[in-house]
């Protein structure tokens, strides 16, 4: 268990165990993300929480747990041991760098000498913080990996020891072979593949080493074979590929220009929404550790942390909704502040007016920072109680066009949200030109029945919050008997996923259904689906849409449960649900413009 700026993480050991309705009910909760770590936003009191937490289950540093086979795909569990390691760091390296930009600004102020000692003592804070940043990721690496964090340290410990670093500038040979000169403060990737390979020694060396002397001869045995391999490959290969992966990001940003800062604020609101974002962490780490400032991410952060800030003003201000009117003001004034998951999840990924203008505004302010070559000089995320990170002792005008930056965000959204935003009918014209000429009675009420056999449950009952919590649109949810899904209704395909799990149409009378076919089946990659039907078909009720191996879920321990919803819900409401057993063709709920 760990906790980020809003959200409590998870690695658990059963999921199947988890209440996630009794969870979503309990005051302060906000939602519940099960994706490659079982997540619960909390908000701003996440730390209180986390701390009372620790008291009903202290974590122990090397505690482990007997787990299930693990199911997933690579690309997950890379994604979780990426967050795992990086994610961690963030707190340490912000608050030594917001402290450090806070001086600059005494310093150009003329409130406080940089050549005092006062000055000198803390500005050293944030330097101690990067130069032993190998450290720290020894620490989270070891953690992720249940390998002892002591004896990481240690070995990483080495890498920065003064003597070491005078060897290697000497000209260091070992074994007759020359070892490459790298200075290892402030680099990530060394450090991670050194824990990682000591890991492999420890859980080696555990099994074969007598019980009697393991305390003391497999760290021993661990750390005399892994410092020498580190120094010879490891250390060199990590030092390439964080140099690496920094030049392709720059090449990429100086190949686009500003344009690439502005494409990635526009983005950025759905990377987050699926944790995306975190694979940008390493990069901005890695490129802040060898060049002191970041030019991207930190920029293309703030242009959407303060749209969404805006647009949630505009909405607090135009809705007439009670309700979505103080979810709006509350998640505006946190986005303001760089925290923007109750802004997402509450407001601007369920209306699209909101989102629109989030897309915009950011793409607009990102554009012009960009322009400008704005550099941010912390690690963290950006909004009002942190634009000191924009300070640059060498160019005053960086943390002028970070403050434009910011402006123009927090405006652009707003205006473009507050002109935009209509509360019930806010997509009724624009849908109304995508539907053919229709009858009055066909303009009203579309029925749709059932589009597979099975039993009809409660939508706010499925295991994933995206749904139960009908963020994506009102409807039902079907526990299926078989594999085949047809059509609910005469019908257009509007979109068809390329993973075939989940498939969008059209009614007659402009509706747009979302039939998703299991929880987190997009995992499965398209293994087990079958589709009858492409983009833009025109089908009837009780066409066959698509054949799926329920079987095949179920092994991979999925939820097969199937979600039906009409995902335009400010337009178009669904009445009449029918619950129980259900077979195709029986009628499941009507759909209703107003």
């Amino acid at each position: 268990m760990d906790q980020s700026s809003t959200r409590l993480r998870f690695g658990l050991v059963d999921k199947s165990v988890v209440n996630v309705e009794k969870i979503k009910k309990i005051k302060g909760v906000m939602g519940v993300v099960d994706g490659s770590q079982f997540q619960i936003v909390i908000g701003n009191n996440v730390v209180e929480v986390y701390d009372e937490l620790l008291k009903i289950c202290p974590v122990t540093g090397n505690q482990v747990a007997e787990t299930k086979k693990d199911d997933r795909k690579w690309g997950a569990k890379l994604l979780e041991f990426v967050i795992s390691v990086f994610q961690p760091l963030v707190p340490a390296i912000a608050g030594a760098g917001v402290l450090k930009s806070v001086l600059l600004l005494l310093s150009m102020f003329g409130l406080l000498a940089s050549d005092s000692t006062v000055y000198t003592a803390l500005a050293a804070i944030s330097d101690a913080t990067f130069y032993f940043l190998p450290i720290m990721v020894a620490v989270t690496t070891a953690n992720t990996l249940k390998s002892n964090r002591l004896v990481a340290i240690a070995a990483v410990g080495y890498l920065l020891l003064p003597a070491t670093t005078a060897a290697l500038a000497d000209g260091m040979t070992l074994f007759g072979f020359a070892v490459k000169n790298i200075t290892y403060s402030s680099q990530v990737f060394p450090a991670i593949l050194c824990v990682i390979f000591l890991s492999l020694m420890e859980r080696g060396f555990n099994k074969i080493s007598p019980k009697a002397i393991r305390i003391f001869f497999v760290p021993m045995m661990s750390l005399a074979i892994t410092i020498p391999v580190t120094l010879l490959v490891l250390g060199p290969l990590g030092y390439n590929i964080g140099t690496l992966f920094t030049a392709v990001i720059l090449a990429l940003y100086g190949k686009l220009g500003f344009v690439a800062l502005g494409l990635l604020a526009a983005i950025l609101p759905f990377m987050i929404a699926t944790g995306m974002h975190k694979t940008l962490l390493p990069y901005a780490i890695t490129t802040y550790g060898q060049l002191g400032y970041e030019a991207l991410y930190m920029p293309a952060s703030l242009a959407h942390n303060i749209s969404e800030s805006g647009a949630c003003f505009a909405v607090a201000l135009k809705s007439k909704d009670g309700d979505l009117k103080q979810t709006a003001l509350s998640a505006g004034i946190s986005a303001l502040m760089g925290i923007t998951e109750p802004a997402l999840y509450g407001v601007t990924l369920q209306n699209k007016k909101a989102m629109m203008g989030v897309v915009l505004s950011g793409a607009i302010s990102g554009m012009l920072m960009g322009l400008f070559v704005v550099k941010a000089f912390i690690i963290v995320g950006p909004g009002l109680a942190s634009m000191s990170m924009f300070v640059d002792a060498a160019n005053g005008s960086n943390f002028m066009y970070a403050c434009i930056g910011f402006a123009v965000a927090l405006l652009g959204s707003f205006i473009i949200t507050f002109v935009s935003w209509k509360d019930s009918d806010s997509d009724v014209e624009e849908d109304a030109s995508d539907v053919e000429e229709l009858t009055e009675e066909e303009k009203e009420v579309n029925i749709l029945v059932s589009p597979l056999n099975g039993e009809a449950v409660d939508l706010s009952t499925v295991s994933d919050e995206m749904f139960a919590s009908k963020t994506l649109g009102d409807g039902i949810a079907i526990v299926p008997k078989d594999g085949k899904l047809y059509a609910p209704c005469d019908a257009e395909v509007v979109m068809l996923f390329e993973t075939k799990h989940a498939i969008g149409l059209r009614t007659s009378n402009g509706a747009e259904i979302l039939i998703h076919i299991g929880v987190n089946t997009v995992s499965m990659e398209g293994v087990g689906f079958t589709a009858f039907v492409k983009q833009n078909d025109k089908v009837k009720e009780g066409d066959l849409l698509i054949e799926f191996d329920l079987d095949a879920i179920k092994e991979k321990k999925l939820d097969p449960t199937v979600m039906v919803v009409n995902s335009n819900s400010t337009s178009y409401k669904v009445l009449n649900q029918s619950y129980g057993d259900v077979k195709t063709g029986d009628v499941l709920f009507d759909v209703k413009r107003g």
